[in-house]
């Protein structure tokens, strides 16, 4: 069978998570008051999750090395702090600190945290989880997705709008304790929520490959 990964740059995996492991999970995030928070791989429950083989036995068949947790964001998108999220590719990695080592850039800092553009093919070694917390439809902001937009590398604005035209969009109607796995150079957007209904999600990126020389991720488990 092909690998959906390859073709279509995700896969959607039932069930991964029960609604016990959920709740626990949710009682160790806590509450928020904004849209999320980063850095939580410095929170234990994050941090045993994202290196447990729930998740590094679904990952590491598609990267060419033992995944590395390198970040995990908590979204929660909600009557309170609703937003939309227009059609982009997850360009950029966190990094300890700012060095200059040819290919990466242009660099930014969010939050105070440096992040930087990595070439391509590091890109393309990446994948993304993301753990419904909530069941998610288009009611409450599920993502959305242009299937095999993965395959053509950076995109510039006009190219994002070429394949809007010609590429139907995917919506990830997904289930609580669902996971939806991702490339960063994927093309995905989200609506904003028009229930009261959470969205909650947890995403975690892994890597598999070694970071040049001087260079360190700043959130690495």
């Amino acid at each position: 069978m092909p690998d959906p990964l390859i073709s279509l740059g995700f896969a959607l995996i039932p069930g991964v998570l029960a609604a016990s492991d959920l709740s626990d999970l949710l009682t160790a995030l806590g509450p928020t008051t904004g849209p999320g928070r980063r850095g939580l791989l410095s929170n234990p429950a994050v941090a045993n999750l994202a290196s447990s083989p729930t998740l590094l036995d679904l990952v590491h068949p598609h990267l060419p090395a033992p995944p590395v947790p390198t970040r995990a964001i908590f979204f929660d998108k909600s009557p309170d702090t609703n937003w939309l999220v227009p059609w982009h590719q997850d360009l950029t990695i966190a990094l300890r600190e700012q060095r200059d080592v040819p290919g990466f850039g242009p660099w930014s800092t969010k939050d105070g945290i440096p992040h930087v553009q990595p070439p391509i093919p590091f890109l393309e070694q990446m994948l993304t989880v993301r753990l419904h917390l909530d069941p998610t439809d288009a009611s409450n902001g599920a993502l959305r997705i242009l299937p095999g937009s993965h395959r053509s590398g950076r995109l510039d604005p006009a190219q994002i709008q070429q394949w809007r035209e010609r590429q139907p969009e995917f919506l990830c109607t997904a289930s609580a304790g669902d996971v939806l796995l991702m490339r960063p150079l994927l093309l995905h957007a989200s609506a904003r929520s028009t229930t009261d209904r959470h969205r909650r999600i947890l995403h975690i990126e892994y890597a598999g490959f070694p970071l040049p020389e001087g260079l360190h991720w700043h959130d690495q488990a």
